[in-house]
């Protein structure tokens, strides 16, 4: 899988300690949070390397089938919504590939987090609560969590207790608050430790939101400040 996903790398200054690997979402490209880095305000001495992976080009159902970078296909707009579970799969797989790269070249795999913002935070969430190695927590960003139920024979024990903020706009109306909200409550139902967190913003990223992700990626790495 790995030969046919790409990204974008911020590679930090001090030596390599920490990655976050962050997903964008539909249409968008590896670029989309790259601008973030510098806005969460965490040292470079930190040790943090950046990773934006590149969803593959497929085409799209509710875009009229136009060609454009994604997960996977969605064909409806429900909240009930049909997806392309076979390619959540796909690209989940490729992500856990990348996770068991920055393991193989000396990163512990408790110093990586995956993050992502709709589309990609499906993928960060799924890929992450199945990843069979100890990560350091999932950052999922105006999304939700189509594989429930199906995902949970395949849930991770190594992963049972990680640390997860879900952080949604209250006027999305591409993903549907509802949504994410009961893919919160799906996993605090059988134990997950869920932060839910929710912004007067529709589908999109806020300035207070930055602050709440940087504190969260300082927790889940241990590394000092806000929690």
């Amino acid at each position: 899988m790995m030969d046919e996903i790409d990204w974008v790398d911020i590679a930090p200054r001090a030596p390599h300690r920490y990655t976050v690997i962050w997903m964008h979402g539909l249409g968008a490209d590896g670029h989309d949070f790259e601008s973030i880095v510098p806005e969460l305000g965490l040292p470079d001495g930190l040790g943090i390397r950046y990773c934006f992976p590149n969803a593959p080009v497929r085409p799209v159902t509710i875009n009229g089938g136009m060609a454009m970078r994604a997960w996977y296909d969605i064909m409806d707009m429900s909240l009930e919504r049909q997806v392309d579970k076979a390619g959540i799969a796909e690209s989940s797989a490729s992500i856990l590939e990348l996770i068991d790269r920055e393991i193989a070249g000396g990163v512990s795999s408790e110093n990586i987090l995956l993050a992502g913002f709709s589309q990609g935070g499906v993928i960060a969430l799924d890929a992450g609560l199945k990843c069979p190695h100890r990560l350091a927590g999932i950052l999922a960003l105006s999304c939700y969590l189509p594989t429930w139920p199906e995902i949970v024979p395949a849930l991770s024990k190594a992963n049972r207790s990680l640390p997860i903020l879900m952080a949604h706009g209250l006027f999305d109306n591409v993903v549907a608050r509802e949504s994410g909200r009961a893919a919160f409550e799906a996993l605090t139902s059988i134990g997950y430790s869920v932060v839910w967190k929710e912004y007067p913003m529709a589908h999109s990223v806020c300035l207070d939101e930055v602050g709440d992700i940087a504190d969260f990626i300082r927790q889940c790495f241990h590394i000092g400040g806000h929690v």
